[in-house]
């Protein structure tokens, strides 16, 4: 079984959608809905980081429970940029680029937990699948955020 290498793709996948998030939420702290939704939203997918590494043993994959962190230092380089140029117009291109790439990391995500799904139906491993029925639906509310907030602010941004 390949289910090992697919735990491993997943594991990889939701620590990039978390650091998407948290690296828009960085960026946009002046947008307060996109600072505090995106950290709030990124701890579902470190979430998911540990829970993948911790079933990921019994597949022969050895993974890293601690999701990879956004160091402190940068973290806090990015805020303070967010806050010099939150009120230029740019911002707001900027943010729209930051929602579809983290609406695309989403979308991926939620792809692999849905092949993880099928394959755990298809040879029973039930504590898997209650896996992915936990995880994926937070997936998609996230992958739903972005599109909402894509479609709240697209307006505003490109026509001013």
């Amino acid at each position: 079984m390949k289910l090992g290498l697919a735990i491993e793709e997943l594991h990889r996948s939701e620590n990039h959608l978390a650091h998407a998030l948290l690296a828009a939420s960085d960026r946009h702290k002046t947008d307060h809905e996109v600072f505090h939704v995106a950290r709030d939203i990124a701890r579902w997918s470190q979430d998911h980081v540990q829970a993948l590494a911790a079933i990921g043993a019994d597949y022969g994959v050895e993974l890293d429970a601690d999701p990879a962190d956004d160091p402190s230092l940068l973290a806090g380089l990015r805020q303070k940029a967010a806050e010099a140029v939150g009120r230029r117009p740019e911002p707001g291109m900027l943010m729209l680029a930051d929602l579809r790439h983290i609406h695309r990391e989403a979308a991926g995500v939620s792809l692999d937990w849905e092949l993880l799904a099928q394959a755990a139906q298809g040879t029973k491993q039930k504590e898997l699948l209650e896996l992915t029925q936990r995880c994926h639906p937070e997936t998609l509310r996230q992958m739903r955020w972005a599109n909402g907030k894509l479609k709240a602010s697209a307006t505003q941004v490109l026509v001013s």
